[in-house]
């Protein structure tokens, strides 16, 4: 008996263990027959991009599916050479010995010496060498699995079934023209699925919104049906630490499905979309009203009164701003809200914000940041606000009774923009625009947006 009770548990943890990993093989199966991959050839997901939030995503897979080696295959590409100076690589070592697990882990792997020598100043390490123990440059308090790093782009993607864009918005054209060129050979189309928060203003012919998605589009020529969007109220190391979380897939039915199936975890659910392009341009809005609340939480010495004040006026603007991009806004408001809380709380771009406002960063130091990597906030805030100063999107203002263009109607996104990207003023007029007793109640610019017809079909390349 005795011995029957010993064997009993781990019969059933091995029972768990095979079920899950049947479940997981049956998943990626799916996902090959969908891509026509042949019984012996396998899958090949790629992730373009190692910041925060890609390199996450590319451990989670890794985590999944890694033990899976003859039917998939996860790599991660960055740029060779970015060096890790020695404030980082000392924190590094405390944030190794303070973790036994990854102590032992290195230790095995034989890499730990090289974390001793460039702690004492003898080496200096790198982003891509870091990666491949699992250390990710802009998130070094959160180790993740050991990755396959590739430094170089032709090799990580050309013969790529399934490509993670981790790219910030700021460099997808860039990257992508060059991943053109490496897929002029190709039968296949591979399938893309963007994580990147950001978009651009286009004003020519007419003014219009580009996504990262629709970059990726004209860079590559791969069709819109196989490029998708991932985006959700999610900050990237709580994800790897198993916080609940969930996120949705946007594109089209053929992939999301599958792909939402693919990427579901029990701590991270992801849900799926077909409205692709409108869930991409609210994950860039929000970054833009995330600087002004972390300048309000610093300016106002985190005052509860002051934040609720803000957070009325920039989402009153938000809502105004979906009803100007999406004909049924109300079905964004859900996702909108709940990414926009989380970015508010813990993202990069309200810490920001918050770092401005207290000085201890400046503008001059441009927008990535070392720890951190890309602020995509403050393109965001360019974007927006040269799309809506344009007159021929113009809507009527309440009080003064004649047309303006929307930007008159989003003081917040206004003083934004002088205050990122033409400097002329400070951080504090943040603070005076929201005590601007001229400022109209939040309520009547959703009343606004809800009686008047503002939507305007074009601003996302749509036609009317």
């Amino acid at each position: 008996m005795v011995g029957a009770t010993e064997v009993m548990p781990n019969a059933d943890a091995n029972g768990s263990i095979l079920k899950s990993n049947g479940a997981l093989e049956e998943k990626v199966d799916e996902l090959r027959r969908l891509l026509g991959k042949a019984e012996s050839d396998p899958l090949r997901i790629v992730a373009v991009g190692a910041g925060a939030w890609g390199s996450v995503f590319a451990a989670m897979l890794q985590d999944s599916y890694g033990h899976l080696r003859e039917k998939v295959q996860i790599r991660i590409w960055r740029r060779a050479g970015r060096s890790v100076d020695r404030a980082t690589a000392e924190h590094l070592f405390e944030v190794i010995n303070s973790r036994e697990d990854v102590l032992r882990r290195l230790i095995r792997r034989c890499a730990y010496l090289k974390y001793v020598e460039a702690r004492l100043g003898d080496r200096t390490l790198h982003a891509d060498e870091i990666l491949k123990d699992g250390f990710c440059l802009n998130m070094i308090d959160t180790p993740l699995c050991p990755l396959k790093v590739v430094t170089n782009l032709q090799e990580a993607v050309w013969d790529a079934d399934i490509v993670i864009n981790g790219l910030p918005s700021t460099e997808t054209r860039e990257v992508f023209e060059e991943i053109s060129r490496y897929w002029k050979e190709r039968i296949t189309e591979p399938v893309i699925i963007s994580l990147a928060k950001g978009v651009e203003a286009e004003l020519e012919p007419e003014p219009r919104i580009v996504t990262p998605t629709q970059m990726i589009n004209r860079a590559t020529g791969v069709p819109m049906e196989n490029i998708l969007y991932l985006g959700g109220p999610n900050i990237a190391s709580e994800i790897y630490n198993m916080e609940y979380a969930n996120a949705r897939i946007c594109g089209a039915e053929k992939w999301r499905k599958p792909l939402a199936k693919f990427l579901r975890q029990p701590h991270f659910v992801v849900w799926d979309n077909g409205d692709l392009v409108t869930h991409e341009v609210m994950g860039g809005l929000k970054n833009v009203y995330a600087i002004g609340a972390g300048m309000i939480a610093a300016l106002t010495n985190e005052s509860a009164t002051s934040k609720s004040v803000y957070f009325a006026h920039c989402t009153s603007e938000m809502i105004f701003i979906t009803h100007l991009l999406a004909e049924e806004p109300e079905k964004l408001a859900g996702p909108l809200l709940a990414d926009t809380y989380v970015t508010l709380l813990k993202g990069r771009n309200s810490w920001y914000g918050q770092k401005l406002a207290k000085g201890e960063l400046s503008l001059e130091m441009g927008d990535s940041i070392k720890g951190k990597g890309m602020i995509q906030g403050v393109s965001a805030v360019k974007a927006f606000y040269e799309l809506l100063c344009q007159s021929s999107l113009s809507t009527l203002h309440p009080e003064e009774n004649k047309p303006v263009a929307p930007v008159e109607l989003c003081p917040i996104l206004k003083m934004l923009y002088k205050i990122l990207i033409t400097r002329e003023r400070s951080c504090q007029a943040i603070l005076q625009a929201l005590r601007d007793e001229t400022m109209n109640d939040p309520r009547d610019r959703i009343e606004i947006a809800q009686t008047h017809a503002v939507y305007r079909p074009s601003l996302l390349g749509h036609q009317p």
